[in-house]
Parts: structure tokens; C-alpha cells; sequence
């Protein structure tokens, strides 16, 4: 179906959901406002002015159709997803992680939208959603303005939508010249692949090893450094599957060893065991620039350069982009929206991305993609869908729905509806391999059921 009443929607933020909202509309003949203000009041955590602009790292995590991660983003190819697409036309080498040249990546979904005869794009903060809207002559609006949410915008969501404090603090990896490391003192290898001398330079990532010594005085050192304290009195409150290494440091001296720096599957070319290993990741194509895999941080910059050059062969590390703390912001969900992401207090305004209190990037996407979809559906004249709980986008949907008190999570298998399996028939090793196997296998036949019930209307 297409849009034949004329409806305008009015999309502010240029985000992973704000793009993906936008493109999903525009691709269905409805007019766009897309409404972007990082050129007007740019945030110290983006570096670019294109769209879509990927600020803690390049990733958007496991591409394995056997994986959380992979389910998702095969569910949001279904609807023709926009990020999904340009992610794998600018992915970088990273194993069976979606990665990308976030550079390369911002500036094709900036072109596509920018381009579009459904989309306007205006450079403007939006203060007040409503009024804006009637500025434009909008009947509808996706608020997307994602984690780093202008302090005018916020300040309305809060006077407006929710009174609750909602936000919470998230952290950034430093990125490093490739040219300016001592490759002599690292090895490439992908973890749990076999070592070999002729192939270890197609290897995805770039490995630092570290002998007990080392280790011990660089947690020392991180613990001990200087960190940003706290903006505005408020405390720091981050998200459990993305904390500062050096947070992770302080829970016990063993921990990063159990973490980002675990040395299982890392083993050097003469099948030793590095005490503990530092992961690096091609930040762009051609391979300029490595991000520190995990090494989210709250330390000062002069810190930084200070204990990170302790890791051996970045003795010399010129840092391209070093790590940051920035404050995201999320709704409570379940008390302020309806299932179809609707405002209670204002039907006609959606909200999509890590507002609605997801985490990730593939995830902010998926709620912009069913925010639009739910959207679309109200313009036609027809009922919002229920996605089936089995399914990656449905298990996100009841969980921001159901979680008390609100707490943003990534999607994981933990989301999803149990199957009970008998451990004694299938046996402790092919257990989890299989429950695995199934979960994704019956998420599949859901979704090809519930896409031929409603077939005509979203896609």
C-alpha cells in the first residue's frame, strides 16, 4: 500500500532509527520532514555531519544467522531495511561482525535520504515537536532524536512526556593510526582460528599480548588514572553490557582478563598463551585506523594516552579519537508508551531508537523500521500489529514493554520465550548449540507466518 491521503510526518533526528523511520515512509509515498540539528548544536560525541553517524564504534555486532544479533538484522531485511543494506555495501573486515567505515557508512545513508523526492531535510533544533509540526503542516511525528538528545528537546520530553529522570551514561572506545603501532610486538588472528604464517594478515583483527607482568601494571594504572567526574551532579549510571574499562578494572584486578582482554582463542603463532590480549579493529577500509575492542573509558585524555600507550606496540600510539563518556537518554516504555510506540498523551507522536529504551545500534534502527511500520499502518486506515514474541523485533517490543523498573537492554536469546528441550536426551555439550539452533529456527516460521497474515500492508 501507499500513502494516498497526503499525510505528512514530521522526523526529527537523522539517527540509525531517525534514518530508518524516514526511509521506510519515504519508500511508501509518504511525505518526510526529517529534521537534523547537529550542524545547529553540534555534541562534543559526534564527530561528523552526516546521518546516521556511528559514535561508540564502528560495529553493529554478529552477522550469524545462529546469533541475537543475526536474527534482528535478518528480520529487519525483511522490511527492507536501510541501515542493514548500506552497513554490508560499507562493511570493513571484522570476522562475523557487521562492521563498518562509519565515514563511508554516514555519508551513502546521508546521499540516499538527502536525495529522496518524499524527503525534505531541514537543519534546525527542535524545541518543541508539536509546534514544529504545525510549522511544516505535519499530522504525524517520530521523535527520534536518540541518546544524545538536544538539551531544548529534552527539556519538552520531560515537561511534556515524562517527568522521571531518564538517561543514562555510555561510553566511547579511543581509535589509533595504524602507521604509528609497533606491528614487530603484535599478530593478527581472529579468536578460535588456527594460526598460520601464510594467512595470519587476512585476519580481521590486530592483537597486542600482554605477559603477567604487563597486565598487573596496566590495571594498576587504570584504576589509579585521573577519570571525567559526573556532569551536572548528576551520578554516573551505565548500561551493564557497555561499561568503561576502567569501571570494569575497579570490580577486581582478574576482571578485564575475563572480558575484552581474555587471551582464550588468541594463541601465538608458537601455541602459547598470551597472559592477556588487547583486541584491535579496522576502523575504515583501507585500513588507516584501529578502534581498542572494548576499551569504552572514562579516563581524562591525557590519561589515556598515558596508560593505553603501556599496551605493548602502542608505545608510540598517535590517537586519532580518544574515548568519551556521553549521556543517553531513555523513556519508561511501559508507562508512557502504547505498544505500537505511540506517546499515550499524544497518539500522533511515535517515539523510535534508544529512546524507547533499547540498546545498540542494530537495535535503535529496528525500533525506528517498526515505528514507521506501525505509523504507516495507522495512515491506511488499518490496525497496529502485534509482533510475535518469538521473533527478534517482538521480543524487543515485550521487553521495553514489560521490563520494571525500565532498563535498556541489547537483544539477546534471553529476551525471547523459552523452549523446553530435555538436557538428558540431547546431552550438556549440543545442549546450547541446539537451543540455539531451534530458537532461531522457530523465530523464522513465526515471522514467515505473521508476514503472509498481514502481507500487503507493511511490506
Amino acid at each position: 500500500m501507499v500513502n494516498e491521503a497526503g499525510i505528512k510526518v514530521l522526523v526529527i533526528g537523522a539517527g540509525l532509527a531517525g534514518s530508518e523511520a524516514a526511509y521506510y515512509l519515504a519508500t511508501r509515498k509518504v511525505e518526510v520532514v526529517l529534521v537534523e540539528c547537529k550542524t545547529k548544536v553540534p555534541n562534543p560525541s559526534q564527530k561528523l555531519t552526516t546521518f546516521a553517524e556511528l559514535v561508540c564504534s564502528n560495529s553493529l555486532k554478529s552477522m550469524s544467522p545462529e546469533s541475537a544479533h543475526g536474527m534482528l538484522k535478518g528480520e529487519m531485511e525483511r522490511f527492507s531495511s536501510l541501515i542493514i543494506n548500506v552497513a554490508k555495501e560499507c562493511m570493513v573486515p571484522a570476522g562475523d561482525a557487521l562492521s563498518v567505515d562509519r565515514k563511508i557508512f554516514s555519508e551513502t545513508i546521508s546521499k540516499i535520504l538527502s536525495g529522496h523526492k518524499f524527503i525534505k531535510v531541514v537543519e534546525e533544533e527542535v524545541i518543541d515537536p508539536i509546534e514544529y509540526a504545525k510549522l511544516y503542516n505535519c499530522d504525524h511525528i517520530i521523535l527520534a532524536s536518540g541518546p544524545l538528545t538536544s538539551k531544548g528537546l529534552e527539556k519538552w520530553i520531560l515537561s511534556n512526556i515524562s517527568s522521571d529522570d531518564f538517561y543514562f551514561y555510555d561510553a566511547i572506545a579511543p581509535v589509533v593510526e595504524a602507521d604509528s603501532l609497533d606491528f614487530s610486538k603484535l599478530y593478527f588472528k581472529d579468536r578460535y582460528k588456527e594460526y598460520s604464517i601464510e594467512s595470519d594478515v587476512d585476519a580481521d583483527y590486530l592483537n597486542a599480548p600482554l605477559n603477567r607482568e604487563e597486565y598487573y601494571a596496566f590495571v594498576r594504572e587504570l584504576k589509579q588514572a585521573q577519570k571525567t567526574p559526573a556532569r551536572d551532579f548528576e551520578e554516573y549510571r551505565f548500561f551493564e553490557g557497555c561499561l568503561p574499562i576502567d569501571l570494569l578494572a575497579e570490580r577486581g584486578e582478574d576482571t578485564l582478563m575475563f572480558s575484552c582482554m581474555k587471551p582464550v582463542g588468541l594463541e601465538l603463532a608458537d601455541g602459547d598463551r598470551p597472559y592477556a590480549v588487547v583486541q584491535l579493529r579496522k576502523e575504515n577500509l583501507i585500513g588507516g585506523a584501529y578502534n581498542l575492542v572494548g576499551f569504552q573509558t572514562r579516563l581524562t585524555y591525557g590519561e589515556q594516552r598515558r596508560v593505553f600507550r603501556m599496551i605493548p606496540g602502542l608505545e608510540n600510539a598517535n590517537f586519532l579519537h580518544l574515548g568519551s563518556v556521553h549521556r543517553n537518554s531513555f523513556l519508561n516504555a511501559k508507562k508512557l508508551l502504547n505498544i505500537d510506540l505511540s506517546s499515550k498523551k499524544y497518539p500522533n507522536i511515535y517515539f523510535a531508537g534508544q529512546l524507547t529504551g533499547v540498546e545498540g545500534y542494530t537495535e535503535s534502527a529496528a525500533m525506528g523500521q517498526y515505528a514507521a511500520l506501525q505509523l504507516f499502518r495507522k495512515i491506511n486506515g488499518e490496525q497496529m500489529v502485534v509482533f510475535p514474541k518469538e521473533t527478534a523485533i517482538g521480543a524487543l517490543i515485550n521487553y521495553i514493554m514489560t521490563c520494571e523498573p525500565p532498563v535498556p537492554s541489547n537483544i539477546n536469546f534471553g529476551l525471547l520465550p523459552n523452549l523446553h528441550l530435555s538436557l538428558k536426551k540431547i546431552g550438556r555439550k549440543k545442549f546450547k548449540k541446539e537451543k540455539r539452533e531451534l530458537t532461531v529456527k522457530r523465530a523464522k516460521e513465526v515471522m514467515d507466518k505473521f508476514i503472509c497474515e498481514i502481507d500487503g500492508v507493511i511490506l
